[in-house]
């Protein structure tokens, strides 16, 4: 009988349990022991190592039952799948440390502002914001959807392994400079960011050694996977819609 009372909660662990392992798991191994990546949703991700867990650009459209909360949050701009109150209010804590661009802190008061080229570190990891803007793509003649300057992408340093997040950009002189990148998160949608293709000679530019396409909603992940057939670079393809 007590089995058949909490037969509604047992449900919903169970529910809760098959909803974790849904969601994409990868590890890596860094100088300073196993790091593990969640794929969460579109732009939403969550990286945990040390006893330590990052968040970033947490959004209401992921699942994040189960999930711990956050020590780091990095937002990388102010649209909404970026920029979700809702969502930034699950997963911090009073403690949680909100790194973001200087327009985001307009609406996110106690984030700390990194400007494009600055960096931060906070307990043992290390941010870097790098630019993302369009270059010509925008909603009207003489618009970019990203303007250079608003909004970070950031490199995340743990253990010696660097993590690169591109945020919203198309493919910049920037991105295609960048050094010693062991995994990339590259976003490509149209007309908001870039093609495939696109991402995909960025990467053969700056040459990480793991990439994920990530915010491809509607976009052909394969023709990205295909574009960097040969190139060395091994590309992970997750579902960050499932």
């Amino acid at each position: 009988m007590r089995v058949l009372r909490n037969l509604p909660l047992l449900l919903l662990l169970a529910a809760a349990v098959a909803v974790s392992q849904n969601r994409p798991v990868d590890t890596f191994q860094t100088k300073s022991g196993p790091l593990k990546l969640t794929v969460i949703r579109h732009a939403s991700l969550m990286l945990e190592a040390g006893g330590q867990v990052v968040h970033v650009d947490p959004w209401s459209q992921g699942n994040y039952d189960g999930l711990p909360q956050a020590d780091l949050i990095l937002l990388t701009d102010v649209h909404g799948d970026h920029l979700d109150p809702k969502a930034l209010a699950k997963v911090k804590k009073a403690s949680t440390v909100i790194i973001a661009p200087a327009a985001v802190a307009e609406t996110v008061k106690e984030a700390a502002v990194l400007h494009n080229g600055e960096s931060k570190t906070v307990g043992n990891w290390k941010i870097e914001a790098v630019p993302m803007y369009n270059e010509k793509r925008g909603p009207a003649p003489g618009k970019l959807f990203h303007d250079k300057g608003r909004g970070n992408g950031y490199i995340v340093t743990y253990g010696g392994m660097r993590f690169y997040i591109s945020g919203d950009t198309e493919s910049t002189p920037e991105m295609r400079a960048l050094k010693n990148i062991d995994v990339a998160f590259l976003c490509m949608n149209l007309p908001y960011t870039m093609p495939p293709e696109e991402a995909a000679a960025a990467a053969k530019a700056f040459h990480p050694k793991v990439v994920y396409p990530y915010h491809y909603r509607g976009s052909d992940v394969k023709a990205f996977e295909s574009a960097l057939a040969g190139s060395g670079i091994e590309v992970r393809l997750r579902d960050w819609y499932y």
